[in-house]
Order: C-alpha cells, then structure tokens, then sequence
C-alpha cells in the first residue's frame, strides 16, 4: 500500500456541541487505526494507491500542491525536471584535475551529456594519452531544486545515488553528498529511508530492511496526497458510489482533526533529523500513529544541539513560542498545499499573536518591524546535515533555524539592517 501524501483539503469542522466533537474526534482515531491496521496487513503493498490526480477531481482548490517543494522532492528525469546545464560550452563539466595537466595523480571530470534515449552523467579519469570513462543514465531526480538537486540511477534492480548534484545558489554542478572529491564512485546506494522521505512510494524486492533493491514499476514519485492523509483508496470509493460519508466517516486521515502531536509527528517523519533508530521499515508509518512507534527517541547530541535542516521539528519544541501553546503546530506557519514564502512573509504569522510594538526593537526599526520577526528570531544557519566537498571548497546549504527565541540586542540589530517594509496580510490562526 502507498505511503500517503499531501494534497487532500485539510477541513476543518469546528463542532459547537462537545459531546459531538468528542464523538467526531474518537471516530476519526478509530478510523486512523484502521488504517494503520490495513497498512500493516498489506505490508506496504502499493496495488491500491491512489494518484494525485484522483483526489483533484475533487479537490481542485488544493490543485497548487503540485507547485510545492514536497510535491516536486523526487521526479523522473526530463529537460523540465533537472535544472543544470547540459550545453556544450563548459557549464555541463565539473572539473576535478585536468586530466591534460595531471602528472603523478590521475585527472578527474564529470560531464553532463544529452543523448538520443536521456541525460547523462559520464566520469572521465587519468591522464591524456590514457584515459577511461563510465557513464550512467539519470532515473530520478531528487530535490525540488530550491536549494539543490541530486541524481540517482538504476543499476538491474539496485538503486544509486550518482557522484554529481546540481547547486541552486552557486547554479553549478558539485559533488554530490555523500562522495570523496577526487574519485570516479558511483556507488553510494540508496536505502528505503532516503526514499521514505523523497517519494510517495517504493517496494523493495528483498526482505533485507536496509537493501537498495526495489521493484522499479513500484516507484511512486513525490510526496502524494496519502502521504499526509493515509490511504484514499476507501475514501474515493465511498465519493464515487453516491454515498456520503456524513462528519465522522470519510474514510480518510484529516491531519487538522488530529491532536497538536499526531499533526506535528507527521512533518516530524522526515523534518525530526536523521539519527533517531528505526523500529518498523520504511514507508510502514501511518499519519495519525504516534511516531514512537516507529523510531526510538534521538537522546543523543543531536537532540541536544538540533541541526537546523536535520532536526527542524525538534528545534521548533525547544521554542517558547509552542511551548507555550497547546495548539502551535508546524501548519500554523506552513501550508502544505501552497508554495513556500519568503521567509519575510512569515512573520505575518508571528503577528497573529504577537504586538509589533511588545517587541524590544520597535523603536529602532519603525515600521520595518512589520516583517523583521523570522529574520530577527529565527536566524539563517549552516547544516551539518550535508556537506558537499568540491576541489577542496567546502559547501554548506544554510537555512532558517527553527528555534524561535530572542537574540541578543548587538545580534538583533545586525539582522535587521537589511529589512525593508512590507505590508502583509493578517492571516487567519487556523492551523489548516
């Protein structure tokens, strides 16, 4: 059965009576350990996914999913979906050593080729007059491209990532994550938990839980609908035989009917790090089960000094800002459906509960505090989640940390120098 996804309308039905919304609620928890139970049954077995498509047909107004980063996190390689040059003029080359100018080590270069069947990566090493070369065939494209993108291929039934990846920010090709500088490897696999965060689905085709064998017809690009929502394959059917569901069987996980941890532990499957041990195998959670089923506790370094792309739902629980509420979740700031914003425009969040006067600096930036909160309390900081090491240059993707908290007034001030006023919107506190 497929992992489930994103793209189904969170309603939120706020009940005015208790004992119906208690009602409501305890039937929604049954049927999401029903669906866990079918998970379970079936073992993962994707016979009844439901694509993305199906859902629009109803669900139109969430048809901006498809723009999102979750959406396009794996793709199947083409001209639209890999961002990096392939023209003839140099861009396409990722030059290690001149294998021209090599001596006592051998050259090394990667160039990216368009051919009659698709694109291409090709390592050529050693020295001028003796050189050897492999290519492979890009499959898959992982990345939505936001920051980056990296590239697999398959190799009989085993999965790999390959030794290049494309860099937004630097709109160049690197080394790819994971892989010396300096050596013509293609042979880093990819493990069912890599793809558990970067596709809807995928079957191994072994018992071995950590094998990169899989059933290539199996692979379900991006993170679809079920994802987020669990199966869909009873909901469509119930819609599709005239039927309604009424209130409390629908036949499918809304997220924005869980508790604050259940909708939390779905975003914290893949945002919550990459230490924690697993306990059950990849694409076997089922939204609305506690995460601690399936992953012990991280209670080492990393969940004392979080990574800010490693472990964002553990810093954002370090933060005030949701300790102190009961309701905070990470879709009080992000809409899964939508494309993500600048991270300016975030603070039209923060100011669904907070005075832009009650802050320490409004004085000093004036009306520029309007959208100065995310900048200020949640700075841009490196990963050590991925580093990618190109002839000697050391690159580290930076992002927002997601532990709100109040810096320093020195600090503060730095951050802000180049705000500059924006009006926003005053969005409304629902979490869906």
């Amino acid at each position: 059965m497929a992992r489930a996804a994103i793209a189904l309308v969170l309603v939120a039905i706020g009940l005015c009576c208790p004992i119906l919304r208690t009602a409501a609620q305890s039937s929604h928890e049954t049927m999401v350990q029903a669906h866990a139970a079918d998970r379970n049954e079936k073992k993962g077995l994707n016979g009844s996914a439901v694509a993305d498509q199906v859902c629009l047909q109803c669900h139109q107004d969430q048809s901006t999913y498809e723009a999102t980063s979750h959406h396009k996190t794996s793709q199947t390689s083409s001209k639209e979906s890999i961002l990096g040059s392939f023209r003839t003029d140099g861009s396409s080359v990722l030059m290690i050593a001149d294998p021209a100018k090599a001596e006592d080590s051998p050259g090394l270069y990667f160039k990216m080729e368009q051919k009659a069947d698709g694109y291409y990566q090709t390592a050529v090493a050693g020295w001028a007059d003796q050189l050897r070369t492999r290519s492979e065939k890009i499959d898959i494209v992982i990345g939505s491209g936001k920051r980056g993108q990296s590239y697999l291929y398959w190799h009989g039934d085993q999965l790999f990532e390959l030794p290049v990846s494309y860099w937004s920010e630097g709109h160049r090709w690197i080394n790819s994550p994971g892989y010396k500088n300096g050596t013509m490897n293609f042979a880093r696999p990819i493990t069912p938990r890599c793809m558990e965060c970067h596709a809807g689905f995928i079957q191994q085709s072994t018992r071995d839980l950590s094998s990169n064998r899989y059933r290539k017809d199996s692979l379900v690009v991006g993170i679809t609908c079920e994802v987020c929502h669990g199966p869909g394959e009873k909901h469509v059917a119930l819609h599709t035989s005239g039927r309604s569901g009424g209130l409390t069987g629908e036949a499918i996980v809304n997220p924005a009917k869980l508790s604050r941890d259940r909708q939390v532990d779905i975003c914290a499957l893949c945002h919550n790090g990459n230490q924690s041990e697993e306990k059950a195998a990849a694409f076997s959670f089922s939204p609305g089960e506690p995460l601690y089923k399936y992953f012990h506790p991280d209670l080492g370094d990393t969940a004392e000094h979080p990574d800010v792309h490693g472990n964002q739902v553990g810093l954002l629980k370090k933060s005030r800002c949701y300790t102190s509420s009961s309701s905070m979740s990470c879709s009080t700031c992000h809409d899964t459906h939508a494309q993500e914003h600048e991270p300016a425009w975030y603070s039209s969040r923060c100011l669904t509960c907070h005075q832009p006067e009650s802050c320490g600096m409004s004085k000093t930036l004036g009306k520029k505090i309007v959208g100065a909160c995310v900048g200020c309390h949640m700075s841009v900081e490196p990963t050590t989640a991925f580093n990618f090491d190109t002839v000697g240059e050391p690159l580290k993707p930076t992002m927002q940390n997601h532990w709100i908290r109040i810096p320093d007034p020195a600090t503060a001030a730095a951050r802000m120098l180049p705000v500059v006023h924006q009006s926003f919107p005053s969005p409304s506190l629902s979490p869906h």
